[in-house]
């Protein structure tokens, strides 16, 4: 079968570390074009991955390339009117979380989407460690029962020292947008998206000055069941601290390290499987696992697992999240 033919816009870290590298290794699709608006850093990548097809305007790469799909790795800020521009050029997109700053651009995103029967998918490269796949499975098989809270937090440092990360304007917020999406995303997606019932979080700025470098959210579903969200560049700690708990009403399961109980009868069962991957090979995986499921889906082969319509709704909670800070009380959805 032919290579799938990808361009990326944008050559940040992200493009750099994880897109370009890992596109690479896969034999049925390569990137066959580059867009970036630095002229330095398009072409020392460019020459780094011997990309031929360079461009600082991506219309041009969009008009001149033959391309099936683009990857957008580029600032916050620029994600709404890229992403329509590749939509409306026939391609299939990936963008890097967040979709967009806030629900309305990322509804005239998936919008234009629908419209023209491309795919759209949002990276959100949790889902797909290994671990996290293995507890989506559980959790749909009903081995641990009906979820009904989940208790989530990572405390790490800044994502990116680029100074557009840390403006309210160009990033869309924080450490919500940076980290707490993530993890929203990850607790939404293993307790089978619940109804919204309510958000509160509270959010605090001690290191930043435009955006919140630590939250606090709590959200609420109709069906009783509860999120409990923490998310920090600045919580004092040795090392990053990621860690994931749901509780279903026969078992539970935790992330970081794995483990997963069942309740049968009186006892609780150990069923964590006896050999698992590192967190760091986890989190390369995902990445890896990622690019696969998007260039199969761009093949016709698989459904797109983080879908832009899953997108719009995170950002409506991520909204929320946002007034319920900025008002000090609790946001009924």
């Amino acid at each position: 079968m032919p290579k799938i033919k990808i361009g990326v816009i944008g050559l940040g870290s992200i493009a750099q570390l994880v897109h370009l590298p890992n596109l690479a290794k896969l034999d049925n699709a390569e990137v066959v074009a580059v867009s970036e608006i630095k002229k330095n850093r398009l072409n020392t990548i460019a020459d780094k991955f011997g990309i031929s097809q360079r461009f600082s305007d991506y219309k041009e790469m969009l008009e001149k390339t033959e391309l099936d799909a683009v990857i957008i790795a580029t600032p916050t800020n620029t994600h709404k009117e890229i992403a329509i521009d590749c939509l409306n050029a026939d391609k299939d997109v990936l963008v890097e979380k967040p979709l967009a700053r806030t629900f309305s651009e990322a509804k005239a995103v998936v919008d234009v989407a629908r419209k023209n029967k491309k795919k759209l998918m949002v990276g959100m490269n949790l889902r797909y460690r290994p671990d996290t796949m293995l507890l989506r499975s559980i959790v749909s098989s009903g081995e641990i029962g009906e979820p009904f809270y989940a208790k989530c937090g990572w405390v790490r440092r800044q994502s990116s020292e680029e100074k557009w990360f840390t403006k309210k304007e160009e990033a869309g917020g924080g450490v919500i947008i940076d980290l707490g999406i993530h993890l929203l995303d990850l607790a939404l997606w293993l307790m089978n998206y619940p109804e919204i019932n309510s958000v509160s979080c509270k959010t605090y700025q001690h290191n930043t000055k435009n955006v919140e470098d630590t939250a606090i959210s709590f959200i609420k579903f109709k069906n009783d069941s509860l999120i409990n969200l923490e998310v920090s560049w600045s919580m004092p700690t040795d090392k990053d601290h990621f860690f994931l708990s749901v509780f279903g009403t026969k078992g539970s399961f935790t992330l970081n390290p794995l483990h997963v109980y069942k309740r049968i009868n009186d006892e609780i069962l150990d069923l964590t499987p006896a050999q698992v991957d590192n967190s760091t090979t986890l989190f390369k995986k995902s990445y890896m696992n990622e690019l696969k499921s998007f260039v199969g889906a761009v093949k016709g082969l698989n459904p797109v697992l983080s879908p832009g319509d899953e997108a719009l709704e995170r950002m409506k909670i991520i909204e929320a999240m946002y007034q319920s800070a900025n008002k000090d009380q609790e946001i009924k959805l």
